[in-house]
């Protein structure tokens, strides 16, 4: 048995970290799902940019659209939101088989709004309704700002996808707010079944401290913070508040693993896969850990239902002079800005490739 399912068996979700036009064109997303057990797809602006970049297959829809007048970010959206209704038709028989539970995808509203709760609900309503997909995640950012929008989206009836999310405390900000906004839902006799992950990145922590810690901590830091948060996780499942809901049809907000790929050259491409197997969550992964995956043997012990020792090596963390909440904080901000700087740099190829079409035509 391929480690790909083994893990599938096991009650995760593997979801690819990755879109582009030669992706679909060429089939290898069909065969991912088909071969390797992938039940969902997730994206960013760094992921369009490089899609962008290597390839000329947007070209034709570069002409079409901007002979239209769309430029921008209005073009981005357009031709992302192609791409994603494509893959969101290969999920669609997997969303309809597991009951809205898996087979999903994500688009990501503008980087730039992570901190404007109005404009993030805003965009949120507007790209889903684009879509026209029921399988459509929409991203918003787990800031303090993006937590109300949260809330909002999914009264809205708007599938969430909660991405930035570092540590036990901004997911447990996010998943309350998840839980609000069902409750609002079901108190206006609404459906209470929308969709929605909780996006813990895990590699960044790891980054943050390379060469900071002790030897003996490489490595480990990622893997403690996500092991903890996943028990807070099991907690809340677990909880009467939850089972009430669910008692009522709704469904559980899932923890999804994000920041998977391995940053240090050095350690195992499957250090965050294996590390992180758990049922009912999901792995969002780049092709290259996907594949990686697929090659592999086995996918080693679950996580613990409890934490394990997950607690004494953040404070491990602690005594090495890590201070755990501000590094979280920081993450944040960090992976906040990141996007933006993807975002522009999207934007700004996207105008350089507008203008190479317009020059061929």
């Amino acid at each position: 048995m391929k480690a790909t399912e083994a893990l599938h068996r096991a009650g995760q979700s593997i979801w690819l970290d990755s879109i582009s036009r030669p992706l679909l064109d060429g089939g290898g997303l069909a065969r991912w799902i088909a071969e390797l057990s992938v039940t969902g797809l997730t994206s960013n602006p760094t992921i369009f940019d490089l899609a962008l970049a290597g390839s000329d297959a947007y070209d034709a829809g570069i002409r079409e659209h901007s002979a239209r007048g769309l430029a921008g970010e209005a073009l981005f959206l357009t031709l992302a939101l192609e791409d994603l209704g494509r893959a969101a038709d290969l999920f669609r028989p997997i969303h309809d088989r597991t009951d809205r539970v898996d087979g999903w995808v994500s688009l990501e509203v503008s980087p730039k709004i992570a901190y404007d709760t109005a404009a993030s609900i805003a965009a949120a309503k507007e790209l889903f309704a684009r879509g026209s997909r029921p399988n459509l995640l929409i991203k918003i950012p787990g800031t303090r700002e993006g937590v109300p929008a949260i809330e909002e989206a999914i009264f809205a009836g708007v599938p969430v996808n909660v991405t930035l999310l570092f540590s036990r405390e901004q997911y447990l900000a996010a998943a309350r707010a998840y839980l609000r906004g069902i409750e609002r839902r079901i108190d206006a006799g609404l459906d209470p079944r929308v969709g929605s992950v909780a996006s813990v990145f895990v590699s960044r922590w790891d980054t943050a401290v390379a060469g900071k810690v002790p030897p003996a901590l490489h490595n480990r830091l990622g893997l403690a913070v996500a092991t903890q948060t996943y028990a807070a996780y099991r907690d809340l499942l677990d909880s009467d508040r939850m089972q009430r809901l669910a008692s009522l049809g709704a469904r559980p907000q899932r923890l999804l693993w994000g920041s998977t790929g391995t940053k240090d050259p050095k350690a195992s491409e499957l250090l965050y896969v294996r590390g992180l197997a758990a049922p009912n969550t999901v792995n969002t992964m780049p092709e290259k850990t996907l594949l990686a995956l697929a090659k592999a043997e086995g996918v080693g012990p679950l996580l613990p239902r409890d934490g394990g020792d997950a607690d004494d090596v953040l404070d491990e963390f602690t005594r090495a002079g890590v201070d755990l909440a501000a590094l979280a904080e920081k993450l944040q901000r960090d992976g906040a800005a990141a996007f933006v700087r993807s975002w522009d740099q999207l934007l700004a190829r996207l105008a350089e490739k507008t203008a190479a079409v317009r020059r061929s035509a």
